[in-house]
């Protein structure tokens, strides 16, 4: 695309830049079309620990169903609330 770029300013702080980029647009200032995908193989999403009371008879099936596939019963929970929410 190559279209001329107006420059970027500089910032005090990481707050300052922050705050600039919420309200102006960035395709006036950066190339897009240069842009390259970047990949961290590092990066974890972040979880939060949540209190979930279940059933008994529901949690005891969970397990069960866990130990057939041969995974923590939480990570299975995690599965199907993750396929259930883009199902919709």
């Amino acid at each position: 695309m190559n279209k001329p770029t107006k420059p970027i300013p500089t910032f005090a702080n990481e707050a300052q830049e922050r705050a600039y980029w919420e309200s102006h647009d960035s395709t006036e200032r950066l190339d897009w079309s240069k842009a390259t995908k970047a990949t961290m193989p590092n990066l974890k999403p972040t979880t939060k620990t949540i209190s979930l009371r279940l059933p008994q008879h529901l949690l005891d099936a969970i397990k069960i169903a866990a130990n057939a596939r041969d995974v923590p019963y939480q990570s299975l929970i995690k599965v199907w609330l993750q396929e259930k929410l883009h199902s919709h």
